[in-house]
């Protein structure tokens, strides 16, 4: 049968379904079997012919027929799972069965009546099919969540046969082990199948119903307790799932091993059509939503220094249900590390390669989701955290981050991207190591719309950071507090930091120390207290080759003095928020000496008008984010959340999305429930003389009648003879006695489990147009919007 007829049989079938007022019996083959036994339609045709206003009419208007629809789609797969797929009109079934389902499920999903519907026992469908068997018949979710499972490891249909002889003999599809098919080599599996285009198709489509399954999560609203789990993921990666090793294993070997470039060819994805990317993606997303497991709640299992002879730890206890969470955790090899460290690596460093040899490989879209599945790992695996420090591997993570934090800091609708990319580094920045890579000389030239400079991986973070803080979109002010504690948490090891990035801390400390800006919000100074610290931080651990920061201090050692001088007085107050009229803004680029950006790049750029976006839930602000340590002298955590508080960056309320211009918002988002905020003499008295400015102003009294000196008697204008002079100067003996390094490590909690949740269905959402699966249907977790 041509495809023209056969989609027409099966709209006509559509048609027919649509405008039938009496229920049809389950047992009218005739009629089911149009759709699915003689078409051959692709997933497009599938969305094209069954149009949305249809499916809910009949759901509405014929709901017994869209139950039997589903229960004849699911019973065709279970019956393809079972006999193990051997002739083409079986896969052909499978096929249109899966693509239907795929369709028609978030219909179901979006109406809370039926919302039990897969999960209630069709009768008459025991698992043996007779009368008497329908106390232990199995809920229609679960037999499709296994007819699916089944099927991903089903010979000649989506792995290679390892038989080669006659189909008599064809595998078993119950005594298969599908642990001996896994997809791809890497964790736990040495042998690389052959590419094979049509099972990578047929396990994509497979893999595509299996995440409209789990997405039922869309269609409920954002719970404060994130606890409520995904029954179709807990029961997918439960026990009850016997392929649910091999299949996590291929999973994430599947995405670990892809290399776009296209086998090391440049251009050669020009040449032929790259099949295995659509996989990649799909096994990518149904990966992270597996994942999505709030680990603030469940006890995860122990890092003990025990390692076995298998892929997988044995740590005791057993750790989460989650199957899939329980094998990320188990992980502990290192060339299983090395494998899924360089494949990450690999993947998010594809659009840089992007930039600078234009077209010379195939620039992929997935990075949202890798990072999400790298936080994951990170997460839920400390062994692999561990490793990723180990080496100055990290910063081949930490590149590509920083160059999506800068490429998206003007552009709305990649708010999430720069939130799940602060939130690694956060994480990242929880560990000493991670500061000390951050010494490693920079001199990758990736494209970037920021100064040029010469010197290391902090200087770059330090670089982009300012570049965020001063010309992002203002939704990203939630995150300063972030920003700058990473730049905190790495203060203390870092050994030199260039010219530019000193001037651009400096830079920060005068926007922010403006008296209105320190008094137009209940919360802004805190960022002076950040700032304070990383000076202090450098100076009292690494004065020595840190010539540029002492130098600049000096320069601007105005800053301080103001500080120091705050009026605190109320006319005084109040004549620093009247110049809140006047039109400059705090943050310009005035002061900053911008220099010229690198050659090559472009400026960051706002959203297209039009763009859809997913909104997402606020993030807690950071005292809920982190929890406190102080490092000892043998370099080891003592966690200081038990004791009272030191600094006062305490009691912030969450963030929410702000609206209007962030300045504006950083006024208002303390504005009690009572109405308008307003700044007192108390107020700015209780932080006023906590601010931590001793370590500084004895720098400045020792140095400066040092540098003045200097410059009279040699008549100097020049800089180079006071860094040299101040490179071989020396305070020791001269400082106060070094405080205690306070470390913010990231903790998790329920707040950012809803965060990753949200954020992550929202990618998925706007990442799947073709066929547009979620499209104008009613999701409740986040909302469409335009920008």
């Amino acid at each position: 049968m041509g495809s023209a007829d056969s989609k027409l049989n099966f709209r006509k079938a559509v048609i027919q379904l649509t405008t039938k007022t009496q229920p049809v019996e389950a047992t009218d083959d005739a009629f089911w079997d149009q759709f699915w036994a003689d078409t051959a339609t692709s997933v497009q045709d599938v969305f094209a012919l069954v149009p949305a206003a249809e499916i809910r009419a009949v759901r509405e208007e014929s709901p017994s027929n869209l139950a039997t629809l589903c229960y004849k789609a699911v019973e065709k797969l279970v019956q393809g799972a079972e006999s193990g797929c051997h002739s083409e009109k079986e896969r052909q079934t499978v096929l249109n069965c899966s693509r239907l389902l795929t369709r028609v499920l978030p219909y179901i999903f979006e109406d809370p009546d039926w919302r039990g519907f897969f999960w209630s026992t069709v009768p008459g469908a025991g698992r043996g099919g007779g009368e008497d068997d329908d106390e232990n018949a199995r809920p229609l979710a679960e037999s499709l969540l296994l007819a699916i499972a089944d099927l991903l490891f089903c010979p000649d249909f989506t792995v290679q046969s390892h038989r080669r002889n006659t189909v008599d003999s064809a595998e078993d599809i119950h005594s298969l082990d599908s642990c001996e098919y896994i997809w791809e080599a890497g964790v736990g599996f040495a042998h690389s199948p052959q590419p094979n285009y049509i099972h990578d198709m047929n396990r994509m489509e497979l893999l595509k119903l299996l995440l409209t399954c789990f997405s039922e999560a869309m269609y409920l609203p954002p719970a404060p307790d994130s606890s409520s789990t995904n029954p179709w993921v807990h029961f997918f990666c439960s026990t009850e799932n016997r392929h649910a090793l091999p299949l996590f294993t291929s999973l994430l070997n599947t995405v670990c091993a892809y290399d776009p470039v296209g086998y090391g060819i440049p251009y050669n994805h020009l040449l032929f059509s790259d099949y295995r990317e659509p996989l990649v993606e799909e096994a990518a997303q149904v990966l992270i939503v597996t994942l999505d497991h709030d680990s603030a709640t469940s006890a995860s299992p122990t890092v003990d220094g025990t390692t076995t002879g298998t892929a997988m730890d044995d740590a005791d206890p057993p750790g989460p249900e989650n199957l899939f969470v329980n094998y990320l955790s188990r992980i502990h090899r290192e060339e299983d590390f090395q494998f899924i460290l360089k494949g990450i690596a690999r993947l998010l460093s594809n659009p840089l390669l992007q930039t600078y040899l234009p077209n010379s490989t195939k620039k992929i879209q997935f990075h949202q989701e890798l990072l999400v599945l790298f936080w994951k790992l990170c997460d839920f695996n400390k062994k692999f955290l561990f490793f990723v420090l180990k080496s100055s591997d990290v910063l081949d993570i930490l590149v590509p981050i920083l160059y999506f934090l800068n490429d998206a800091r003007a552009d709305q609708s990649r708010v999430g991207l720069m939130h799940i990319g602060v939130f690694i580094l956060l994480l990242l920045s929880g560990e000493r190591n991670f500061g000390v890579r951050l010494n490693k000389p920079y001199s990758v030239r990736v494209p970037m719309d920021i100064p040029v400079f010469t010197g290391t991986h902090a200087d770059l973070l330090i670089v982009v950071f300012h570049k965020i803080i001063t010309s992002g979109h203002q939704r990203l002010q939630p995150l300063f507090d972030c920003l700058l504690t990473i730049v905190v948490n790495v203060s203390p090891y870092l050994k030199s930091l260039s010219m530019v990035a000193a001037n651009k801390l400096l830079h920060l400390l005068e926007a922010f120390s403006t008296t209105w800006f320190l008094f137009s919000a209940a919360q802004n100074h805190h960022l002076v207290f950040f700032l304070l610290e990383v000076f202090n931080n450098i100076i009292q651990y690494q004065f020595d080759g840190n010539s540029n920061l002492v130098y600049a201090i000096i320069r601007k050692r105005g800053a301080f003095h103001q500080l120091a001088n705050l009026p605190t007085d109320p006319p005084a107050i109040h004549k620093a928020l009247q110049r809140r009229r006047r039109p400059p803004e705090p943050l310009s680029r005035a002061g900053s000496q911008e220099g010229a950006s690198m050659e090559g790049s472009r400026p960051a750029a706002p959203a297209e008008p039009g763009t859809l976006k997913t909104s997402l839930v606020a993030t807690p602000g950071i005292d809920k984010l982190t929890e406190k340590s102080q490092v000892s002298e043998d370099g080891t955590l003592r966690s200081l959340e038990s004791e009272p508080q030191q600094s006062s960056a305490e009691d912030s309320p969450a963030t929410e999305e702000p609206s209007q211009p962030w300045r504006e918002q950083r006024r208002l988002s303390s504005a009690s429930a009572g109405g308008q905020w307003s700044p007192t003499s108390e107020w700015v008295l209780s932080w006023k003389s906590k601010l931590p400015l001793q370590t500084i102003m004895r720098l400045l009294q020792v140095l400066v009648p040092q540098v003045e000196k200097i410059c009279i008697d040699k008549g100097l204008t020049d800089e180079s003879e006071i860094l040299r002079f101040l490179q071989h100067g020396t305070l020791v003996g001269l400082l106060p006695v070094p405080h205690p390094i306070l470390i913010r490590k990231y903790q998790a909690n329920s707040g950012t489990a809803m965060w990753f949740r949200t954020y992550m269905w929202g990618v998925i959402y706007l990442r799947n147009v073709d066929p547009p699966v979620w499209y104008d249907t009613d999701v409740k977790l986040f909302e469409i919007q335009r920008v």
